[in-house]
């Protein structure tokens, strides 16, 4: 991959383990802020925490975390982002110990399978979780150590504050065993399981050199600015890593946001200049924008002003802050970038953006790739790409189509391990040349940028041969007024004949159709039933949408705010019944 000469790389710190990041960003920015939370989300102060002070609390961890056997073992992390568990996870990586992110929100019996599985000896959990993790008993044999990050209920529970002060009284008495650890960067660091979106998910095998590597690669394509929000769940490794350890080693003062309907509040009141985010939330932003904007009537006029913005960017006036301030104003008045992972973002949206005054920097990820693979760059950019490879990955598409796409595959310091205890998935995860094949589709340009088409499983293979992207079909619908979530699947008829069906399945934004003086489920019908033709005459024959679903209630997500798609009900109707 060359890199444009008139673009050059910025600078990065460099590390190869977590124990060198921590000490590298506490000797270079002691005193700068990394970190600020509020006890409670509605106190009008922030609790601070320098680099330097990061620094000490890990390395206190750490040690007490050593006496107590840590070291080479499985630990597992349930809980809500907090300062507790991003130190806690640094400490426990950077001793060796294997760690195993648990999303919070997990059911009883999948949390204790995990667990099991990853036959994890410690746990460190937050006291919202704490009733579910005391029903854990006896399920878990391996499971011996209780650790919880505040005041535990539990009896035979450690305290995290406790452990923090015997590893600093070890440490002002002599005790080096955190500095004396020697670490192996390319030794399993951590497990991540994948949310399976489309089925069950996987234990994902990822070493200190392989997220060390993503993130040091990575933050040479991009300027992160001075201030974020940490607002995605902690055991997704988008968050984990890019977040946490990325922003972290660019010495990024990072305000934990307390909890997803706080984001908004907290947004205006903390003023980052950048985020990090999933679509969803980028999605959301955008219709907060225009539904307030109809609903005080000045719609119209904020169409005006863009094309009027857009112009004067052209001949070399940019007034966006300015024309567009009340909007920025909501946003925290600084916010300048959005970095965006995990699928791709309908390019009106990151148009509009761009033509108030917000960046989108969309970039490609996955789990499997520690998990950055692509990115596009702050004033380098191309329309409908997720970006060029980071440095020292290589990207190549596999089994091509006329159109050049196929499935992207990857190679590179940052493509993980394996999958844990999954031998047979992990080989067949890569291909005779040592790729690592994601199971997404695309194509490269000649320039080497990256341009998402779908999901491997998410295809719909017609009769005919013909391939079926879902996801550049949900492009085209999510530009309806009044889409607040779409999904693209082939129908399944009783009988199975007909497999040629392709539904359309919505979830309307109801308040913003009444606004329109659509209500009612006929009413709303007609009006998607209207709009979709419209799409159809845009798209190939093979691609035309033949049935509409309307959905009372929104889709079934992850914690990372993904559709679930496999466990929506694909039945219809006969083919009698079909419209369009």
């Amino acid at each position: 991959m060359k890199y444009d000469v008139k673009y050059p790389l910025y600078e990065t710190t460099v590390f190869e383990n977590f124990r060198v990041m921590v000490e590298n960003v506490a000797r270079k920015y002691p005193d700068r802020i990394a970190y600020s939370y509020k006890e409670d989300p509605h106190d009008t102060k922030t609790v601070d925490i320098t680099f330097k002070e990061v620094r000490d609390y890990v390395r206190n961890i750490g040690t007490e975390l050593i006496s107590l056997g840590c070291t080479d073992k499985k630990v597992a992390i349930v809980g809500e982002t907090s300062y507790n568990w991003i130190c806690s996870y640094f400490a426990l990586i950077a001793i060796g110990a294997v760690v195993v992110p648990i999303d919070k929100d997990m059911p009883l019996d999948e949390l204790k399978g995990i667990l099991d599985f990853a036959e994890c000896e410690y746990i460190v959990y937050s006291t919202t979780v704490e009733e579910k993790i005391m029903q854990i008993g006896d399920n878990v044999p391996t499971l011996k150590t209780y650790i919880c990050m505040s005041e535990p209920k539990m009896e035979s529970a450690l305290k995290l504050s406790d452990l923090v002060e015997k590893g600093k009284v070890k440490f002002e008495n002599g005790d080096n065993s955190y500095y004396d650890y020697e670490i192996d960067p390319e030794r399993l660091a951590t497990i991540v399981f994948t949310s399976g979106t489309t089925g069950k998910g996987k234990g994902v095998m990822l070493s200190q050199k392989n997220i060390a590597s993503d993130m040091t690669q990575g933050m040479y394509l991009f300027a992160i600015t001075p201030k974020t929000m940490a607002v995605l769940p902690p055991h997704h490794t988008y968050c984990s890593t890019v977040v946490f350890v990325g922003h972290f080693a660019q010495g990024c003062t990072t305000f934990i946001n307390s909890g997803l309907k706080y984001f908004m509040n907290e947004v205006k009141e903390q003023q980052p200049s950048h985020l990090v985010l999933v679509p969803l939330f980028v999605e959301t932003m955008y219709k907060r924008i225009w539904a307030t904007a109809q609903k005080s009537g000045k719609a119209d006029m904020l169409k005006r002003m863009i094309k009027v913005s857009n112009f004067l960017r052209k001949i070399g006036i940019d007034l966006r802050r300015v024309f567009f301030k009340s909007i920025l104003e909501n946003f925290g008045g600084k916010l300048e970038m959005i970095i965006s992972g995990g699928a791709a973002i309908n390019q009106d949206i990151i148009d509009m953006f761009d033509a108030i005054g917000i960046t989108i920097l969309n970039g490609y990820g996955i789990t499997e790739c520690s998990p950055l693979v692509t990115c596009n760059r702050n004033k380098y950019q191309k329309k409908g790409s997720v970006g060029i490879p980071i440095i020292g990955e290589e990207i190549k598409i596999k089994d091509p189509n006329e159109n050049g796409e196929g499935e992207i595959c990857v190679k590179g310091p940052n493509v993980m391990l394996g999958y844990y205890n999954n031998p047979e998935a992990t080989a067949a995860a890569f291909d005779e040349e040592g790729y690592f094949m994601t199971g997404d589709y695309g194509k490269l340009d000649d320039e080497g940028w990256l341009y998402i088409t779908g999901r491997r499983k998410n295809i719909i293979i017609l009769s005919n041969g013909k391939n079926v992207y879902p996801e550049e079909i949900e492009q085209e619908v999510q530009r309806i007024e009044g889409v607040s979530e779409v999904v693209v699947y082939a129908g399944e008829t009783k009988n199975q004949n007909n497999k040629e069906v392709i539904v359309a399945e919505i979830f309307p934004d109801y308040e913003s159709l009444k606004l329109k003086g659509i209500e009612g489920a006929e009413a709303i019908k007609a009006y998607f039933n209207k709009e979709i033709k419209k799409v159809n005459s845009r798209m190939a024959p093979h691609k035309t949408i033949r049935k509409v679903k309307i959905r009372e209630e929104e889709f079934i997500k992850n914690t990372s705010k993904k559709i679930l798609r496999y466990v929506i009900d694909k039945s219809i109707d006969n083919e009698d019944d079909m419209e369009n």
